[in-house]
C-alpha cells in the first residue's frame, strides 16, 4: 500500500532500508501451505467482492449490556445468569447503578468476601437493545455509518459468547424476558421450521430497520467456534455423555463412566482452557494443530446449524430480500476455525447477500513475534477484512514511545510489513481500531508506556495506571486519531473512546457508557486498596468534537482517504517528524506529525495552488508554500492536514 518513497536525507534512506529488512516477517507456515495447495494468490484474486461500503465505513462497536438501559423492566436476575463465571448466587444481588465507581464493590459482593477482580465478572448494569435505539441520534451526529454489536444471542455472561442458543437475542436485551425463554423453551433447537420471533429478536429488528432507514450498516458477532455450558446441545451431552445425540458435536477428550466414582472422568476442550466455552469439534485439521490458516472443518450438523442462524439474520423474511437483515458479521477466534468451514460460511452468507461484510478476529499478542499473519483469511475467499490490531500496535509504538521502541523509519516499515500479501481491495476494507473489548482503553493504552498487551491490568502490574490519563497522552491520542482517519482502511471506535473513557484491560474496557445526562460517582476506590486521588467520571465533549471533525473531513474526502496513493514526503528519525501524501486524481492531501516532545521545521513536496490547511491538533502556527514546497513549524506532540481540491 505504500507506493512511494521520497527521503529528506541519506541518513533517513539507510534507516528506513535496514528497519524493511529487519521488519518483515519471514514466510509463515501457513502461507507456504497455502502456496504448496495452489490456493488463490493476490494476481489470481483480482475481482474480489470486497464490500464496496466497507472502505467508507466509521465503525462504532458497540458493547450492549454497558451501552444503555432504556428499559430497566428487562434488567437481569439471577436465574438469568446462572451459568457464567464464576457460579455464584450471591444474597442481595442486583443490577449495579449505572453510575457506580467502577472498583468500589456493591454490599452483596463484599458480602461474597471475594476481591474486586472475582466479583466484578458479576456485575450486570443493565444495557439493552432499547438503548441502542435511543441513543442512534448521538451515533448519527457523531458521523458514524456502521455499528458492530458484540454478540446478542441469548447467553449468561455479560459478553455473550457463552451462548445458550445462536438463533434467539438474548432475553434480556428485549421487553419480555419470561415470554422469550418460554417461547425458547417450547422450540425444537435443532429444526429452524420451529424457531419463532421473541420479543427480542422483534426489537432487533426494529433497531435494524431504524438503522438502514439513516443509511447505516450494522453487523453481529458471533462464535463458531465453541458455545457455553448452558448451551442446549451441551447440556445433552453433560446428561447423556457418550449417548447423547450430540457427543459428536464437541471436542470431547474423555466421557464419563458411570461404573467408576471418578467425578472427574468428562474431559474436553473449552476455547483457551475455559471450561465454561466448550469447543466444537473440528475434522480434518492436521493433528496437533489447534489455530492457524489450516484446512478442516465443523461437523456437518454444526455447520447447517451456523448457516441456518447466519440466513435466520441475513434475511429475516426469508423472502430473498436482505434489505430487512443484517450487513454482515464479526467472526470471533477466526484463526481457531478451519478454513474450510469460512470458505464455505463465506460462501452462504454471500448467496443471501452479496453486499454483507465479514470480518474476522486474527488475534496476535506483540507486534512481530507471536501474531497471525491474516494473509491467508484475505484472499477473496475467506474474509473482506480483520480487526486491524496489527495496524495499532506500531502506531503506538512509534507516536507514544512505548516499548519495544520504534523509530520514524521503523514505523513506516511496520506499515509496509503488515501489508505484505493483502490485496488492496481488501487493505481499504480494514478495520483499524485503537481499543476493543479485548484491550485497555485508547486512553489508558497510551497513558501506559509498557508493551501493548503484556501486563495491562493493576492485579499482573501493580504499577499499571489505572487514573484519569493525563493531557499528553490527549495530545498523543490526537495525533495516532488523525493518523487513523487520514490512512487506508475503515476508522473504528470502541463506544466511550471519543469521550476520553479510561479502563484496563478486561474486564475495565467494558464500563458503562458514561453520558452527559447520568450522574457518576467519582472514581476513589482502588482494586488493590490503595490511597488514590479522586478523578471524576463525566463525557470530554472537547474530545468528541475532535473526533466529530475528523470523522467529518474523512467523509468529506472519503475517495482520497480510502483509496489515494500513499507517499512519503518526511520521515525524520532524529526529529520523530513523519509526513506524508495521499493523491487520487487532482485531489491532494498531506499529513504531517512532530512526535517528539520539540517544535520541529518541515519542509516537504507540496506542488501546485490552492493549498489550504483543513486540520490541526496545535494552532496558531504560520505556514507558506514557496517554490512547490510547503514551510511550516509543527508544535510538539502534534499532527496538521493540508489539502488541495
Amino acid at each position: 500500500m505504500v507506493n512511494g518513497i521520497l527521503m529528506r536525507s541519506t541518513n533517513a534512506a539507510i534507516l528506513l532500508v535496514l528497519a524493511l529488512t529487519a521488519c518483515a516477517p519471514a514466510d509463515t507456515e501457513a502461507e507456504r501451505d497455502r502456496d504448496s495447495a495452489g490456493e488463490s494468490s493476490p494476481e489470481a484474486a483480482s475481482a474480489l467482492d470486497v464490500p464496496t461500503w466497507a472502505e467508507d465505513a466509521i465503525w462504532y462497536q458497540i458493547f450492549v449490556e454497558r451501552f444503555r438501559n432504556g428499559d430497566p423492566t428487562n434488567d437481569p436476575t439471577l436465574g438469568d445468569i446462572e451459568g457464567s463465571w464464576p457460579h455464584m448466587q450471591p444474597e442481595g444481588w442486583e443490577p449495579t447503578p449505572w453510575g457506580w465507581d467502577w472498583y468500589r464493590q456493591e454490599p452483596w459482593a463484599e458480602a461474597t468476601g471475594e476481591n474486586i477482580f472475582f466479583t466484578l465478572q458479576l456485575r450486570r448494569y443493565g444495557g439493552d437493545l432499547q438503548g441502542v435505539l435511543d441513543r442512534l441520534d448521538y451515533l448519527e451526529e457523531l458521523g458514524v455509518t456502521a455499528i458492530y454489536l458484540n454478540p446478542i444471542n441469548d447467553a449468561p455472561s455479560l459478553h455473550k459468547y457463552d451462548a445458550r442458543n445462536y438463533r434467539h437475542v438474548d432475553r434480556n436485551f428485549g421487553p419480555d424476558p419470561e415470554g422469550d425463554a418460554a417461547l425458547m423453551a417450547a422450540e425444537d433447537p435443532n429444526d429452524p421450521a420451529t424457531w419463532g420471533w421473541t420479543s427480542a429478536d422483534s426489537l432487533f429488528l426494529a433497531l435494524v430497520k431504524e438503522v438502514h432507514s439513516r443509511g447505516m450498516k450494522i453487523i453481529l458477532d458471533y462464535s463458531w467456534n465453541h458455545t457455553g455450558i448452558e448451551f442446549w446441545a451441551w447440556r445433552d451431552v453433560v446428561e447423556n455423555q457418550a449417548e447423547s445425540p450430540y457427543a459428536d458435536w464437541y471436542e470431547i477428550e474423555r466421557f464419563d463412566d458411570p461404573a467408576t466414582a471418578d467425578a472427574n472422568e468428562f474431559a474436553y476442550s473449552g476455547w483457551a482452557g475455559v471450561r465454561e466455552l466448550p469447543e466444537w469439534k473440528k475434522v480434518g485439521r492436521p493433528e496437533g494443530v489447534r489455530s492457524g490458516a489450516v484446512p478442516g472443518n465443523l461437523v456437518p450438523e454444526v455447520r447447517e446449524l451456523a448457516f441456518a442462524v447466519t440466513r435466520r439474520w441475513l434475511d429475516p423474511n426469508g423472502d430473498g430480500d436482505p434489505s430487512d437483515g443484517v450487513d454482515g458479521f464479526r467472526l470471533d477466534v477466526a484463526e481457531i476455525v478451519p478454513l474450510d468451514f469460512w470458505r464455505e460460511y463465506r460462501r452462504v452468507v454471500r448467496e443471501v447477500n452479496p453486499e454483507a461484510y465479514l470480518v474476522g478476529e486474527v488475534w496476535w499478542e506483540e507486534w512481530p513475534e507471536t501474531m497471525f499473519d491474516p494473509a491467508p483469511w484475505l484472499q477473496g475467499d475467506v474474509f473482506d477484512a480483520v480487526m486491524n490490531y496489527r495496524w495499532y500496535e506500531p502506531t503506538r509504538r512509534f507516536f507514544a514511545t512505548t516499548r519495544p521502541y520504534l523509530s520514524a523509519s521503523g514505523y513506516v516499515a511496520a506499515l509496509d510489513s503488515i501489508e505484505r500479501g493483502i490485496p488492496e481491495a481488501h487493505l481499504r476494507a480494514m478495520m483499524n481500531l485503537t481499543g476493543s473489548h479485548d484491550s485497555p482503553r485508547f486512553a489508558t493504552s497510551i497513558y501506559n508506556r509498557g508493551r501493548y498487551k503484556h501486563e495491562v491490568n493493576p492485579r499482573e502490574n501493580p504499577r499499571y495506571r489505572i487514573d484519569r490519563p493525563d493531557e499528553r497522552t490527549r495530545e498523543i491520542q490526537e495525533m495516532i486519531l488523525v493518523q487513523q482517519f487520514t490512512w487506508p482502511g475503515a476508522p473504528h471506535i470502541w463506544y466511550g473512546d471519543e469521550v476520553r473513557m479510561w479502563g484496563a484491560d478486561d474486564p475495565d474496557p467494558r464500563k458503562p457508557m458514561v453520558w452527559d445526562d447520568l450522574t457518576y460517582e467519582s472514581e476513589v476506590a482502588d482494586p488493590l486498596g490503595r490511597p488514590r486521588v479522586s478523578d471524576q467520571v463525566a463525557p470530554d465533549e472537547s474530545f468528541r468534537e475532535f473526533y466529530r471533525r475528523l470523522i467529518a473531513l474523512r467523509k468529506a474526502h472519503a475517495r482520497l482517504f480510502a483509496e489515494g496513493e500513499v507517499t512519503w514526503l518526511e520521515v525524520h528519525d532524529p526529529n520523530r517528524v513523519l509526513a506524508y501524501g495521499r493523491r487520487l486524481a487532482d485531489e491532494r492531501a498531506i499529513v504531517a506529525f512532530n512526535a517528539s516532545e520539540d517544535p520541529q521545521a518541515l519542509a516537504v513536496p507540496a506542488a501546485g495552488d490552492g493549498w489550504r490547511e483543513v486540520f490541526a491538533s496545535d494552532s496558531g502556527i504560520t505556514w507558506s508554500i514557496e517554490a512547490d514546497t510547503l514551510r511550516t513549524h509543527l508544535s510538539p506532540l502534534a499532527a496538521r492536514i493540508w489539502l488541495r481540491d
